[in-house]
């Protein structure tokens, strides 16, 4: 019998601290053949690498919004709520997870705090902070609908993956990548230039999406991406 991947998940954090998981994040994995481990916003140096160590790969799922500090900004007037502990539990999960060379599927918030990890930066807020006229980021439809295209960029891992070069995807975010970390490429963008995924040039699996493919179940590139996710751990 295959081994299961065991694959570590971070949770989102309410405004009285309370740990929250979509169930969303847990079939997703377990529907692809992994075991999904729920792990708690622990912004202790000495638990990260025990934690790293115990996973073959990670999901870094979406949320609130960032705290600018950590990319050198003020906060902008229309920053919403953020979570201290949980941007720096996730900024050393991330960087140590890289190190030894984790397969990562970042999701919306996920690869915005990616991208901030490895020395990139973002949009606190898109609709004030772009210069295009924007599409609507923040779709009003269900979850699991696929609101927008994205244009995937030729000879990337996402193309390989989706086999495809034009698809649409969901999408509720008012945050975005803005400047890319060293290391990593741009992988698709939408209309109005957002970028809406990235990946690393330097590891075997490290993947950044704008959108929430966990909620696609009934979409072929959302269940490609989280296949090759689990085939990569």
């Amino acid at each position: 019998m295959t081994k299961k991947p065991i694959i570590g998940i971070t949770s989102h954090m309410d405004e009285n601290g309370t740990h929250l998981m979509s169930q969303d994040n847990i079939r997703r994995i377990s529907n692809e053949g992994g075991v999904p481990i729920i792990l708690p916003n622990v912004p202790n140096e000495a638990s990260i690498p025990r934690m790293v160590s115990s996973i073959d790969g990670l999901v870094v799922t979406g949320g609130g919004d960032i705290d600018p500090t950590l990319f050198g900004e003020e906060p902008h007037l229309k920053l919403g709520t953020i979570h201290p502990d949980r941007d720096a539990f996730e900024m050393m999960l991330i960087q140590a997870a890289l190190e030894v060379n984790l397969p990562i599927l970042a999701i919306c918030r996920g690869c915005q705090i990616l991208n901030i990890a490895s020395g990139g930066d973002m949009y606190q807020d898109i609709y004030s902070q772009h210069d295009v006229e924007l599409l609507q980021h923040q779709q009003r439809a269900p979850r699991n609908h696929v609101s927008h295209f994205i244009q995937v960029d030729d000879g990337t891992l996402l193309q390989r993956i989706s086999k495809s070069s034009r698809y649409k995807v969901n999408s509720f975010h008012h945050q975005a990548v803005r400047r890319l970390a060293p290391g990593f490429r741009r992988s698709a963008t939408s209309s109005d230039e957002i970028i809406e995924a990235f990946e690393s040039e330097r590891h075997s699996f490290v993947i950044g999406v704008q959108w929430h493919p966990e909620n696609l179940f009934d979409d072929d590139y959302a269940n490609r991406l989280y296949e090759a996710f689990i085939a990569s751990a």
